[in-house]
């Protein structure tokens, strides 16, 4: 892990020491600087290499994005090398399910981080790859904790002996996922990343997402759709053709398109999915 060009890829200047005030500095920096997207399973590459080497070169020095396991993973190494105490664990996402918490068990293709600061017994939930609603700071693993963020509050609530993660959109509190406290092995990540990348139903398959926060705003893209959510209220562009999502990619969400084959071919085919 080459931490410089890390903290050159995010624009971290901060301090390196294994505090609270270094995790949230990271945490805040990272979801600013590298975007939520899935163009690789898109364009047909299955994303399996969840190596140190293979999230560096493609999230830092290809300056790409990725979805949960490549971002938490590359945070989880960066994490480790500073000293913090970190664990892999697992969700299943129940966001934008119209059965919510009442349907049958989803399958557990969300990773995130409980991350343990040196000298403390505390953990906390952090989480840089859920897209949309992306935690924008650690959250407290306490149940009924409150943590407001420099975006919207969160929280976790007990569910039998797992957690639900929660956000509050407008005045009610929304579940993310489930997610469950047994730590899990690189194995499992690996086979749920495979999953959602290549199962031919799978949205990161068949439509075009890219997400990413900016100091007053979140910034949602889903096929030619793009939500921006700052202050309570929602800015709203339908982009006309995969020529303008693609500049969108690059110019607004800073991905480098380069390397991807005809990407604007494929955009256009799953602009409206």
């Amino acid at each position: 892990m080459d931490l410089q060009a890390y903290f050159d890829r995010i624009d971290y200047r901060g301090g390196t020491e294994p505090t609270h005030e270094t995790l949230t500095a990271l945490v805040s920096a990272h979801v600013r600087r590298i975007p939520f997207e899935n163009l690789d399973p898109v364009m047909g590459v299955p994303v399996i290499d969840l190596s140190s080497a293979a999230l560096s070169a493609k999230l830092v020095a290809r300056r790409r994005g990725g979805y949960c396991y490549e971002h938490n993973n590359l945070m989880r190494d960066v994490l480790c090398a500073l000293g913090f105490g970190v664990e892999r664990l697992a969700g299943r996402v129940v966001w934008m399910s119209p059965e919510g918490m009442d349907g049958p068990p989803r399958p557990q293709t969300h990773q995130a981080l409980a991350v343990t600061i040196p000298g403390s017994d505390q953990r906390y939930l952090v989480d840089v790859g859920f897209g949309g609603q992306t935690p924008t700071a650690p959250i407290p693993l306490v149940p009924d904790a409150v943590q407001q963020t420099s975006h919207e509050p969160f929280r976790m609530r007990e569910h039998g002996a797992d957690y639900v993660v929660e956000t509050m959109i407008g005045q009610r509190w929304r579940p993310l996922y489930v997610l469950a406290m047994q730590p899990r092995p690189l194995i499992d990540m690996q086979v749920g990343s495979w999953y959602v990348s290549t199962y031919p139903e799978s949205n990161f398959v068949v439509g075009l997402s890219a997400a990413l926060v900016t100091d007053e705003a979140r910034w949602n893209l889903r096929g030619r759709n793009l939500a921006i959510h700052a202050g309570g209220s929602t800015e709203r562009v339908r982009f006309g053709d995969a020529a303008q999502v693609c500049a969108a990619l690059t110019e607004r969400f800073g991905i480098d398109l380069t390397g991807l084959g005809d990407i604007e071919a494929t955009v256009a085919a799953v602009l409206d999915t």
